[in-house]
């Protein structure tokens, strides 16, 4: 289930056995300079696009395109302000102990940093979408307690069957969820932060739709990984989405999802609050394979 969650597979890992030393010093010029590249046109897109929680965080970590991020010296101020704290994992690891560490404020993190003609795409995960996609936000109470909350119903979700639910809320929301701000809508999942092509797309293309975030509704929704969204689900607040969080029942709602069909995301469906109706223009030439969703 690595798409799921950006980063955890089925098979039998401890927390201990995922965790290695980031070794900083082994990062090479051209690392560095990598990552230099893909901070500067990131933040250069995105300054007017993402949410201040995010812009916030970046200032609270002193995170700058200088030089691919230690972990040790970013980890004194992240523990200040929410209790995180970033470990360092070989890449994809296993479920239990990626729900573990998050259900204990410890987000686990790629070491390695994509080469330089892979800028624009990369299947696993690397440092730079771990750390400047997903750590900033970590730095504001509300979304850091939402994290950690879906780290706990990830480990209940193990034994009821619900792990496709909760990888369906990972995507819409830490990943490739939008927030109503001032009249319009920011962006604050990772997976549209870390990607150029994504944020240009969100930002500038008419095609997804833009709908209002319902737990139910996302959890029917099924996600593919090897294209731009055609829906974007949008919530209110970070309190709002940990309330949400905190208020569903999540057991039962297993058992009754399980009953139902999964829903498209190509086209809003009855009930749904849409916020910006897209064209379809990007989405409707979609291949058949697109209708093997997660």
């Amino acid at each position: 289930m690595e798409e799921a969650t950006g980063h955890a597979i089925l098979s039998a890992q401890t927390v201990e056995e995922c965790i290695i030393e980031q070794r900083w010093d082994d990062y090479s010029t051209t690392d560095h300079s990598t990552w230099n590249t893909l901070y500067t046109r990131q933040l250069n897109l995105l300054k007017d696009s993402v949410c201040e929680e995010y812009l916030k965080g970046l200032e609270i970590l002193h995170l700058t395109p200088e030089n691919v991020p230690n972990f040790q010296k970013m980890n004194q101020y992240l523990r200040a302000a929410t209790g995180w704290e970033v470990v360092a994992v070989p890449g994809l690891i296993a479920s239990v102990p990626f729900f573990t560490m998050l259900s204990n404020k410890q987000f686990p993190a790629g070491t390695f940093i994509r080469k330089p003609e892979q800028l624009d795409y990369l299947e696993e995960p690397d440092i730079f979408h771990d750390v400047f996609g997903h750590i900033p936000l970590l730095t504001n109470p509300s979304y850091a307690d939402y994290m950690q909350a879906y780290g706990r119903a990830g480990l209940t979700a193990l034994n009821h069957r619900g792990i496709k639910y909760l990888a369906r809320l990972n995507w819409y929301t830490i990943e490739f969820g939008l927030i109503k701000k001032n009249g319009g809508y920011k962006i604050y999942g990772a997976g549209i932060i870390s990607s150029y092509g994504e944020t240009n797309y969100v930002i500038n293309n008419p095609s997804p739709h833009f709908i209002e975030f319902d737990v139910e509704r996302v959890m029917r929704t099924g996600y593919y990984i090897d294209d731009l969204q055609s829906t974007y689900f949008t919530i209110d607040s970070f309190e709002w989405l940990f309330k949400k969080m905190e208020e569903c029942q999540l057991l039962p709602m297993y058992s009754a999802l399980r009953e139902k069909p999964s829903l498209t995301p190509f086209k809003p469906i009855e009930g749904d609050v849409v916020l910006r109706p897209g064209t379809c223009e990007y989405t409707k030439d979609f291949p058949i394979s697109k209708s093997k969703l997660k």
